[in-house]
C-alpha cells in the first residue's frame, strides 16, 4: 500500500470558505502553525482586512458555483479544505442564489473536479445528521435538502479517489466571529467546554466548539491515520486535546481501531 501523504507546514492549504466561522479559525491556526493559505473567496477585500494581510495568506477571487474560476485557484496546492455552508432554512444568506444546494451540493462537486490529482488531502466539513437524515430532528433540519446535499457531496469526495478526511460537526457554537482581526481569532476559547469527543460513525449530538472544528483540521492534515476517514465531532465540558498532536493522534487512531472487521468506535481524551 501506498504510505499516507500528510500535509507538513510550509505546504500550500487552499481553503474555501475562508470568511465563514469555521474557515477563518482554520485560515487563523494554519497561518500560525506555519501553513501557505490560499484563501478562496468572493470577496477579496474582506479576507485581506480579515487577515491582516499576512505575508503567508494568498487571497484568489473565485466562486465554486463557477467551475470556470477554479483551475487557477486549485493549481499548486498540497491540500484543500473546504468549510462553506449555509443556513438549513430560508434566510438572508439565501439571497444571490446561495441556498442549500448551490452551497452544499454544486459548489463542493465543482471544487473536486478542478482539484489537481497530485492532492495530498481534501478535509470536508460537513454536519451531523447527514446520515441520520430520516429521523428526528435531522428529517426536520433536511427539509429543504441540506443534509443530503451534504451528504451527495461527501459521497462524491469519497469516490473522487483524492485522499480526504471529512468532519461532522454537531450544532456550531463559539462564533462567527466576523469582523475580528487574526490576532483576536488565535485568542478565541470555547470556556470550559475544550473536550472533543470524536466517532467514527454519524452517532453524536449536542454542540461543537468551531474553535475545535479548526483545530481538528489542522491536526487532521498532519495525521496519517484520519485520511480517508470521516469523523463526527463534539465539544464537551473539560480540558480537551488543545493543540497537542499526540493527543489528536489517539482521538483519531481510536475511532478506527486497526484489525480486519473492528468496530468503529466514540472516543474523547
Amino acid at each position: 500500500l501506498a504510505k499516507c501523504a500528510v500535509v507538513e507546514p510550509g505546504s500550500t492549504v487552499l481553503v474555501a470558505g475562508a470568511t465563514g466561522g469555521v474557515g477563518q479559525l482554520a485560515t487563523a491556526k494554519l497561518l500560525e502553525r506555519g501553513y501557505k493559505v490560499r484563501a478562496l473567496t468572493r470577496k477579496p477585500d474582506k479576507t485581506k482586512q480579515l487577515f491582516s494581510n499576512h505575508p503567508n495568506l494568498e487571497v484568489a477571487a473565485a466562486d465554486l458555483r463557477q467551475p470556470e474560476t477554479l483551475s487557477a485557484v486549485v493549481s499548486g496546492v498540497d491540500a484543500v479544505c473546504c468549510c462553506t455552508g449555509t443556513t438549513a432554512f430560508p434566510s438572508n444568506r439565501w439571497e444571490g442564489n446561495n441556498g442549500p444546494r448551490p452551497t452544499d451540493y454544486d459548489g463542493p462537486h465543482n471544487l473536486l473536479k478542478a482539484c489537481p490529482k497530485s492532492l495530498k488531502r481534501f478535509v470536508f466539513v460537513t454536519s451531523a445528521g447527514v446520515e441520520r437524515r430520516t429521523e428526528l430532528p435531522w428529517a426536520i433540519l433536511n427539509t429543504f435538502g441540506v443534509l443530503q446535499f451534504k451528504r451527495d457531496s461527501e459521497m462524491a469526495l469519497e469516490a473522487s479517489g483524492l485522499p480526504f478526511t471529512i468532519l461532522r460537526p454537531s450544532r456550531l457554537t463559539d462564533g462567527p466571529y466576523t469582523s475580528y482581526d487574526l490576532n483576536t481569532l488565535l485568542q478565541a476559547t470555547s470556556g470550559s467546554r475544550q473536550e472533543v469527543v470524536l466517532s467514527a460513525t454519524d452517532s453524536l449530538f449536542g454542540e461543537a466548539s468551531r474553535i475545535a472544528v479548526a483545530e481538528a483540521i489542522v491536526q487532521s492534515l498532519q495525521s496519517d491515520v484520519a485520511e480517508n476517514r470521516a469523523f463526527a465531532l463534539s465539544s464537551v465540558e473539560g480540558d480537551g486535546p488543545g493543540q497537542d498532536a499526540a493527543k489528536w493522534g489517539k482521538l483519531f487512531s481510536a475511532c478506527y481501531p486497526s484489525g480486519a472487521g473492528a468496530a468503529r468506535s466514540t472516543v474523547s481524551v
